[in-house]
This record gives C-alpha cells, structure tokens and sequence, in this order.
C-alpha cells in the first residue's frame, strides 16, 4: 500500500503521511485459533448501490488439523443468513489452474447430510464461532454461507465510492478489513485460492483480481453475473472486486495485458499510468528474473480512495490523484508522482502479493521493499528527473522521524488491529527501505539483485520472515548481512557517527545513539546502549572506501592525503545514520562540497547539520553559513532541502523580530541567485525550472517586493477566464506564484481558487486547489476555510490534510486549533478511520508549554483511533520545539545582527 502522498498545487507542496486503515479503538487481540487452514474459497458477491448494501454467497474449503465442533474466522459488521458444513472426500477437491476454468465444488451432492451451524459473533474481537451438534472429523471440511452487509462510508472492507453521476461498490482490505465484505480468515499468513463471481447491474461491469471467464445473463432480470478465474493462493487483505462503469485504456508488456481503468470522464488521463506500467513491469521482469505473476494486470482509480494506492494481487486499486495524470500537459512533479506510485504497488506484486510477511510485526517485508524499489524503474525510465535526489531529501525525513524520543524497531509487536495500524508508518516505510538501500549500496546492485532472486524463488506463493531475507542475501553474498540488518531491524534509533582528528592509520569515530531532543542527547546513559553493525562508506579526494564497523570497533581507515584530507563519511548519500566531524574536517567538506560532492550527498550533508541544530550540538548560525555557502547550488533538490529548513528556522526559532530580519537576509543574498537565472525558455531543463521555482518561493516568503508582485500578475494569468492554468507559462514558476500568492491572498483569489475546487474533471487539479485553500492566511478566509472542512462538502479523503495544513503553519495553527477543540464534533465527523492520527500528529508542530498541556488534554478526553504513539511523539515534538526555541533563537539573533554590519 501506498501511504505517502504529495498534496500541491502544481506539486509545490509536499507532505509525507501514513494511511492507515484502523479498526475501532479497543478492539482486543484477534488471532484466530491455529488448527484451522483455509484452501480455497468460492464467492459470490450482489452489491445493491441504491441501498448501500450486498449479500453474499460462500464456500469455504478448509482442513481441520483434529476434530472439532468449532470453527473460528473473521467476521466484522457482517448478518448471517445460514451457515452449514459438508464432509467431502478427498477426491471432491479439484480447483482450477491460475488463469483457467474453475471447477467449481457441488458440496450437496457431496453430502447429502450437512450439519447447521449456531453462529456466535464477538465484536470486539471481529470474530464468529460456528459452533455444530456433531463433531467434525479432522481433514477436509466445506463451509456453506449465506451472510449481508453494509457498503459502508468509511473508505474500508466494502464500500461506497462516489461521484456526481453515481455509485461505485469498491473494495480497501488491507490490513484487516476483507472480514467486513466476506466472512474468512483473515490473517496474512493463512493463504488459499480464490474464484470470485460479482452479480451487478445490466450496465455495470466488475474488476477482480483474475481475468474474466464467463459474463452469463442472470440471475435476475437486469442483472449479470461476472466470474473471474482461480486466483493464485493469496492473502485475504489481497483480494478486491470493484464495480461500476469504469473505462479502461489498455496495452501489454512481455505479453501481460494491462489496462488502466477510471470512471467513464477520465479515461483520457490514464495513458501515461498505462506506459508507466508497461516499462515498470519489463524492469521488474527482468531484475527480479521471476515473471510477473499473474495473468493480467489492471490499474483502477477510485474517486473515493484513502491510501495512495493498494496492491491487490493483479487489481492495484489508486486514488485518482496518484494515477491520473494528463500524459501531454501534466507537470513533471505530477508524472514522477504517478511513475513511483505505480512502481511501488507493481513491485507488491513480488514484494507482498507473491511472497507475503508471515505476520504484521514484519511489514516492513513488504512496504520497505516497495519503498526501495519504487524509484529504481523509474529512474531508469527518466534518469534527467533526478529521482536520487528525492530518495536522499527522503532519508532525511526519516532519520528525523526515527530519531525523536518515541519510536520503534522497524520489526515490533502487533496484536491488534489499532496496532497493526499503526505499524503502517514512516518506520515501516521509510527506514525500512533505507536500510535495504544501504545494504544494496555496501554488496552493489548485482550481488544484492542477485540475492533477492533468491529470496522470491525460495518462497514463492509462500510466507517469510526477516531472517529468510537477510539470511538469502548472506549467503548470496557471503558477508555479515545478517548482523546488518538485524542490528537495524531489531533496535530503534539513528546511529551518529562522530570523527575525530586523524590518526596513524585512520580516522577515530564514537558511534552513539542520535536524538532531535537535546535534553535526550545530553541526558547521562542508562542500561544497554544500542549499537549498530554498519556498513560506512567512505568519500576521499580517490575511490570511495567502505568497511562494516561493528559494536566496540572506534576508528575507519583513511588514505594519506596531500594538504588537508578530505573524506565525507557517507558516499552516495545511502548510509541510515548521522555524521558529526570536528570543525577542521567540515571546513573541507564545505569548500569542496560543490566540486566532490554529488547532490544527493550535498542532501545528506544539509540534513546532518540541521539535525545537529536541533539537536543542540550546533549553532543555527553556523547552519545558515552553510545555507548561504550552497545557495548557487545548481541542483533544485539542494536548495528544496535548504529552502525547507529555513522555513523550520523561521517557524520554530525565530521571534517576530528575527523573521523581519531573516527575510531582509534572504532577500539580500538570495535575491541576485535568483536573477541570475534569468526568465524560462523553451526545452530548458526540468532542474533549472524547479530551481527557479524554489527561489521564487523563498523570496516570496521574504517578502521579496519585486517577487509579490511578479507572483500577482502570474496568478492572474494562471486562473484568467475560465482557464486554471494558462499552459503557456512555466509550470515551476506558476507554482511557486500561487503559492506566493495565496499566503498574501485575498477573498477575490480565495474565490478563485474555491471554484477550482469544485471542478471534478481533474482530480489534481482539484486536489491542489483544495491544498491551496489552506494556504490563505487572513484570518477570515482561514475561517472559511475550516467552516469548509466541517460542512463536509470537501471530500474526507481530503479535508484532513487541509486541517493539517493549517495547524502545521506559524500563522494559521492557533485560529485552527481553537476551532478544531470548539467544533470537534463535526470537524472528526469528517475524518476517515485514520486521518484522526494524522490530525494528532499535526499538533506536533505547535511551540509553546500552554498549546502541549492542550493537546495531553485535549486527546486523553477526545481519543482518536490508532494514535497512541502519534500522541506521544506530538508531544516530545513540542517539547523539542520548545527547548529549540529557548537554545538557539539568542543565538539566531547574533548571527542576523552580525549579518546587518
């Protein structure tokens, strides 16, 4: 699954998130007995969209290890009609192969004498008991049933997805969510063979997992009945039918039909996903040396859709945002968003759907396999859309999200459904997939390709755990990959590499666990200190050297250099740690930063830094030096990275009359950078365009006067007539002016940009206005823009993050958090089974002693599912925050009046 999205408007603002699809709070520990296997299930599913509801039909083959007189499985929100079980032999079983026609069990004829169950629900654990008179023998049992339910509004099981024209039934398991469409066993390690049938409308058609073999009138007037073949054995969370009147474009790649499907209005934006595709599946054909699994390969927006994206086993279901784009005007921002996020769920194929973590505790199986592998196909494609970059502006995020107080192993415990949600995070995601990729850069890419071969081929269609994986990559490459990895997986945390002057030999490094907090970092250590086993490579004036240090090892070899040595002590900008060096080796790394650095290292050496700010082991003052020294970068990412940390800097240390004083700076030093760029031209590079862009940002966040009212005249232009954007502008620069003018914008503009809003026929569009709307910071039209988020007229797939936009900003976050407290009850209303975590989590980014006992409070009375631990770490960022302000902004205030003589 998918759960990092871009919100912008044309892609300037960016945010990462966890989607996680939570159960209700409270819910206990849910694993189902052990001596039942499901093997195959038959479903007929009848969805009524007029009435919100469908019924459905079952058999399910199961083996009993003993005999019994219960059967236990998943069941949630579910009414049961009749329930029953036959004894077959064992010659009655006989499914059809993958992708041919299924022949189907007639357990009556079987057994003639079925017993009647007596069903027991329990809510709390989302389970149902068949209990029966007789005991069952051990072996093979079918279970016959006849059960309803509700297409719910929730964006979870089986659901309603909506647009202006009509309904759509549309189906989001993962993780623990098929018990609400059918009743199962609903445990990823628990695999069985499907062959699905959807009976729908006269003019409707299904989508399912399988390719179609049979659409037969029936079994009512107006109706039809879909049948789809054998699936492979697969997880329940895996499965999906979707129904409505979706158009599809389609195409192949090595002989793979693909179509990618949408409702009837947007089938023209589906060209690019569908060659996005095509590539992707090639790459992966070919890297992994294991074919695409299934028959077929379908692409499906859904105008109602939580995640990113869902990797159900040859069904990938999107929100349309992550799939529609328009192949020859869409911006570059918009097509890489679509390219990875195809990536990422096509790589679950392999990743996930064909070989699947045994439990929940090992997600990381497959959302950091899919992380780590979503840019590689497309880098590949696009190499001139520097996605090294973004991965290393990624890393970044993560060590910060991992080093804060509250954190976890990437592998933890996970009973429960409000736990397992939470499992589904930055952790699960981004660490998870940096440590793949620092391990892959240690080996090299064949080595580990070659090890991730055979892994998959080793567990095909089967479960793994962690140890199958680094144990395969061990062996392949006979080098301590285990203690890598473990020593990553198992403990939580940044390691921070800390050099010291060189010696005969090398160069002497402390390894220690790194914290944002300073109290933290400074606090005297208690009990067992983590240590890493870590690959370090090396970046010399020569070849980069890269050695694994393990626990108690203190120095890493350097060769005898001409003058002062130069090393920067994480090439490639791959290594899932921090770096601290003592002023003379930074002096160097510094100078020779533009001329040996790349910029995905340039990345890393901006985000060490800043971190060491927060930290309290260096002065902000000095970091903006290092700003000022980068600020001709040429790469947009570099200045990205810096241009996000002085926005920090800005909002979290700086008084009112710092920030007079900062912009003064910036305008002063940033100002001629910009000008020197010069206006857009034809064919110029997608870098230099998002350079351009970046600066112009900056400068208008100064308050640039010359940039104000540059923004105004290209806003007018962008929204002139009935046109959003007048396509002969540059799409970097008309971003970075909406941006620019929407923070200084009006209720005329506000009007505007509302309008958009409202228009469905391009959901990015649409989705970037709804965005821009939580820009606006006069007071009134923040007002609006909140009694918009509670009217629900705004989707609940997007009012969330409007909300967290406006509680993230300096200006906006006290008029929204008052609202919010004063409104709860119809701004949660609006909220999805998840986004109330992210809501909590945007509160971490408020400052003051007052605003944290708020919040402790105010979620202790008000308790939001599945945010345990975002509460907690909201609170240690305000803390952090807090700590910050009172250590550097004196020391902020020296450095801007020493820039003022």
């Amino acid at each position: 699954m998918f759960v990092r999205h871009s919100v912008s408007f044309f892609s300037v603002l960016a945010s990462a998130f966890a989607l996680f699809l939570a159960s209700p709070v409270g819910v206990q520990a849910q694993r189902l007995p052990p001596e039942v296997h499901p093997e195959h299930y038959g479903l007929t599913v009848t969805p009524d969209l007029k009435a919100a509801s469908f019924s459905g039909e079952e058999t399910i083959d199961v083996a009993l290890d003993a005999p019994s007189k219960r059967i236990t499985l998943n069941a949630a929100e579910l009414k049961f009609v009749e329930v029953k079980a036959y004894v077959l032999p064992v010659a009655a079983y006989s499914y059809g192969k993958l992708g041919s026609q299924p022949k189907p069990l007639n357990p009556v004829e079987a057994d003639r004498h079925p017993q009647t169950a007596t069903v027991t629900l329990d809510g709390e654990k989302e389970q149902a008991t068949f209990s029966f008179a007789e005991e069952l023998p051990a072996g093979r049992v079918t279970l016959a049933i006849r059960y309803s339910g509700v297409l719910n509004d929730k964006l979870r099981g089986f659901y309603l997805s909506k647009t202006k024209a009509r309904n759509y039934a549309v189906t989001q398991f993962e993780p623990t969510d098929a018990r609400r469409a059918f009743p199962g066993f609903d445990e990823p390690a628990l695999k069985a063979t499907y062959d699905i049938a959807v009976v729908v409308d006269s003019g409707d058609t299904a989508i399912s997992n399988s390719n179609m073999i049979s659409d037969k009138a029936g079994p009512v007037a107006g109706k039809h009945t879909i049948r789809f073949a054998t699936t492979p054995k697969m997880s329940s969370y895996l499965v999906a039918f979707l129904v409505g009147d979706f158009k599809c474009t389609e195409g192949k790649s090595d002989a793979v039909p693909i179509r990618v499907c949408s409702t009837p209005d947007k089938v023209e934006l589906t060209r690019f996903a569908l060659e996005s595709a095509k590539y992707v599946l090639h790459y992966y054909d070919t890297y992994f040396g294991i074919k695409y699994p299934m028959p077929k390969l379908d692409m499906v927006a859904l105008p109602d859709f939580e995640a990113g994206a869902m990797e159900n086993f040859g069904c990938i279901t999107y929100r349309e945002t992550d799939l529609l784009v328009n192949e020859k005007t869409g911006d570059i921002p918009e097509k890489k968003r679509v390219a990875t996020v195809v990536a990422h769920e096509m790589a679950h194929q392999w990743f996930g759907d064909m070989v699947t973590m045994q439990w929940w505790d090992n997600l990381w199986l497959n959302e950091g396999f899919a992380t780590w592998m979503e840019t590689k196909p497309a880098a590949a494609w696009h190499p001139e859309w520097n996605f090294d970059q973004d991965d290393a502006q990624g890393l970044n995020e993560t060590l910060n999200l991992d080093a804060q107080r509250t954190t976890r192993t990437i592998r933890a415990t996970a009973s429960t459904p409000d736990e397992i949600n939470e499992m589904f995070d930055g952790i699960a995601y981004g660490k998870a997939g940096a440590v793949i990729g620092m391990v892959e850069n240690y080996l090299g890419k064949e080595v580990f390709r070659q090890g991730v071969h055979n892994y998959l081929q080793a567990h095909l269609y089967g479960n793994a755990t962690a140890e199958d994986f680094w144990g395969a990559q061990t062996a392949n490459s006979h080098l301590p990959v285990d203690k890598i990895m473990s020593s990553f997986v198992t403990q939580p945390g940044v390691p921070l590499l800390t050099f010291s002057e060189r010696q005969a030999g090398g160069v002497p490094v402390g390894q220690s666990r790194f914290f944002l907090s300073a109290e933290e970092m400074n606090r005297p250590v208690a009990g067992q200190v983590p240590e890493w086993t870590v690959p370090v490579c090396l970046k010399t004036n020569g070849q980069p050297i890269c050695r694994v240090m393990t626990p108690g090892e203190s120095s890493v070899p350097q060769p005898v250099d001409a003058g002062m040595p130069f090393f920067y002590a994480n090439a490639g900008a791959k290594g899932y740690y921090r770096t601290a060096y003592i002023p003379a080796q930074l002096s160097t790394i510094v100078t020779k930063a533009e001329s040996s650095m790349t910029p995905s290292e340039r990345i890393g050496l901006l985000g060490d830094r800043w971190a060491l700010v927060q930290s309290g082991q260096a002065d902000v003052g000095d970091f903006l030096n290092l700003i000022l020294a980068l600020k001709e970068d040429s790469s947009a990412a570099v200045l990205d990275t810096a241009h996000q940390q002085i926005q920090k800097i800005d909002s979290e240390i700086a008084s009112d009359e710092d920030r007079a004083a900062l912009a003064a700076v910036l305008q002063r030093q940033f100002g001629p950078v910009y000008s020197a760029l010069g206006s857009p031209e034809k064919k110029e590079p997608f870098d230099r365009r998002q350079l351009r862009g970046t600066l112009f940002e900056l400068l208008g966040e100064a308050h640039d006067t010359a940039v104000l009212a540059e923004a105004k005249l290209l806003t007018a232009r962008v929204f002139a007539g009935d046109k959003v954007k007048d396509k002969t502008l540059d799409s970097a620069l008309a971003d970075a002016a909406v941006q620019v003018s929407a923070a200084n914008g009006d209720a005329a503009l506000y009007d505007k940009v509302l309008a958009v809003s409202r228009n469905f026929s391009d959901p990015g569009e649409q989705t970037d206005a709804l965005q821009l709307l939580a820009r606006f910071r006069d007071p009134a039209l923040v007002r609006r823009t909140l009694d918009l988020i509670a009217s629900g007229e705004v989707r609940n797939q997007d009012s969330w993050a409007m909300l967290t936009v406006l509680l993230r900003e300096r200006v906006s976050r006290d008029e929204a958090w008052e609202y919010m407290r004063q409104n709860w009850e119809k701004v949660s209303a609006q909220f999805t089974v998840s986004s109330g975590a992210e809501v909590v989590g945007a509160t971490g980014s408020f400052c003051t002693v007052e605003q944290r006992d708020q919040v402790s409070s105010f979620f202790t009375t008000h308790k939001v599912a599945a945010a345990e631990r975002t509460l907690a770490k909201a609170v240690d960022s305000i803390n952090d925050c807090i700590k910050l302000q009172t250590v550097q902004e004196p020391k902020l205030h020296a450095w801007l009046q020493g820039q003022a003589r």
